[in-house]
């Protein structure tokens, strides 16, 4: 198809005439106009948009996939990894092709596009409560951790009642001098830089569970009481270690190997950040985005893989839900894994301004999607959001199951069941119809979202009928 030049950018003929049409109707003799790509000029640089999804694709869920793979073994979990990083593209491939038609910048927007005001709700709804829930998660990490990382440095062994060792003081403190400022920035690509940052203390993350592997011995040694019964290799009968303790399995199949989808599902999620990158991408276009997601999933899948393989690796059938905590459990003063924490802190408090941006344009588009930017809205929305995250960490004392609701209900939705039907409903069927092979894929796509969905959900309310708790990994 012949490529035309259009403010600067380069569309597909259809898709460039179809963003600079008016698809809405006129009312009282007035276009009435919705927000396009080509209404804006992005300025992002395409490095710094690789830096800005990844960091929104990368989550408190990389420390419990040793645990998923502990519960698949090596070949599955690499095969369940593959899957799940290919249809996280192709759903992303679909929310830009989408996109690109109608020139809609919006996730809220392709709902309003396709199904009406009621779209625009729901999508809007599913973003809002997934990433309060994701940003939740985050906090959380900050509350149980950031007390035991300050005992460390300070020699101290358990709280001894300083409020600076208290959690809810230390996520509002954390909260009001790190994430609220960096959550007033008015462009997310301003936020390259702390996302480039994050990426970094994960990198370090990575390269230390890598290093560990080389001098943590399998059996674990018994440091003291704090060993969990988890690492210490089990003994038959007849006095002598379990063969199998330490010995990687390729393949597995247990109680909770099926936990494992939804798990890296989750860990893919990045779709309600896909569009605002696009519209502030320099010399944005379908083509160019898409190598800022494919990139950022490599870069992701690379880092989950080995993250997984090395810190399975190392513990085998004693590696734990969450991985920092195994390894403190082995030696609670290990200085080099007291920084690793921190890195992790600080890359999980430098996401949560990411993850807000979002919410903060699904709220705006559902309450005054016409009024200009204002400044007074944009800090109060922030502040808001803010204070019911921290209520929610503060005031809750065990919200995984409510997380574990949120995403498998949310998590299927923006990565499958939406990025599907909006294809479907907003590619016009003179350029493809409805049963062409492209629509029957989305349509299959979305009934993938669907079967996932019912599976987790499933596998909850078992949980909560038997009383057996699953632990994983979340966003």
């Amino acid at each position: 198809m012949e490529l035309q030049k259009m403010n600067g950018h380069e569309f597909d003929g259809l898709e460039s005439v179809a963003e600079h049409d008016e698809f809405l109707p006129k009312k009282d003799g007035l276009p009435k106009k919705e927000n396009r790509f080509t209404d804006f000029e992005g300025k992002t640089s395409f490095g710094m948009s690789i830096f800005n999804l990844s960091n929104a694709i990368m989550g408190s869920g990389i420390l419990g996939l040793a645990f998923a793979m502990s519960n698949t073994g090596i070949v599955l979990f690499i095969i369940l990894l593959c899957a799940i990083a290919i249809l996280s593209a192709y759903s992303i491939h679909l929310l830009l092709k989408s996109a690109g038609v109608v020139g809609i910048r919006a996730y809220e927007q392709l709902g309003n596009r396709a199904f009406g005001q009621p779209g625009k709700v729901v999508a809007a709804s599913i973003i809002t409560v997934h990433n309060i829930g994701a940003m939740s998660s985050y906090l959380f990490i900050v509350k149980s951790e950031l007390p035991l990382v300050i005992q460390a440095f300070l020699g101290q062994h358990g709280n001894t009642g300083e409020w600076f060792l208290e959690g809810n003081y230390l996520i509002m403190i954390v909260s009001a001098t790190l994430i609220l400022p960096l959550s007033l920035m008015r462009r997310l690509g301003y936020l390259g830089y702390t996302s480039g940052f994050s990426l970094s203390c994960m990198v370090f993350f990575l390269i230390s569970v890598i290093y560990k592997k080389f001098n943590i011995p399998c059996p674990l040694p018994v440091y003291g009481n704090n060993m969990t019964e988890s690492l210490i290799a089990p003994v038959n009968q007849t006095g002598l270690m379990e063969d199998d303790f330490c010995l990687a399995k390729f393949f597995t199949i247990n109680s909770q190997t099926a936990y494992t989808i939804p798990i890296l599902a989750f860990a893919f999620v990045c779709h309600p950040e896909v569009l605002p990158i696009y519209t502030e991408l320099r010399d944005a276009n379908k083509k160019r985005m898409q190598r800022v997601a494919n990139i950022s999933i490599l870069a992701m899948f690379v880092m989950y893989l080995l993250t997984a393989l090395f810190g399975y690796l190392t513990f085998y059938m004693g590696v734990e839900p969450e991985l920092l905590h195994t390894y403190s459990q082995v030696d609670p003063l290990d200085v080099l894994f007291l920084c690793v924490r921190l890195a992790v802190l600080v890359a999980v408090t430098l996401t949560v301004p990411v993850v807000l941006f979002p919410i903060r344009r699904a709220i705006i588009q559902i309450v005054c999607p016409d009024k200009p930017f204002h400044w007074a809205r944009h800090i109060a929305i922030a502040v808001v959001l803010l204070v019911i995250v921290n209520l929610l960490v503060i005031l809750v004392p065990s919200i995984r199951d409510i997380f574990g609701l949120i995403g498998a209900t949310s998590a299927p939705s923006l990565i499958f069941i939406l990025p599907g039907i909006f294809y479907i409903r907003i590619i016009p069927e003179e350029q493809e119809p409805l049963l062409s092979w492209t629509k029957i894929l989305a349509a299959c796509f979305a009934a993938l979202g669907f079967i996932l969905m019912i599976m987790s959900l499933t596998f909850i309310i078992t949980d909560w009928v038997s009383g057996v708790v699953h632990s994983g990994g979340g966003h």
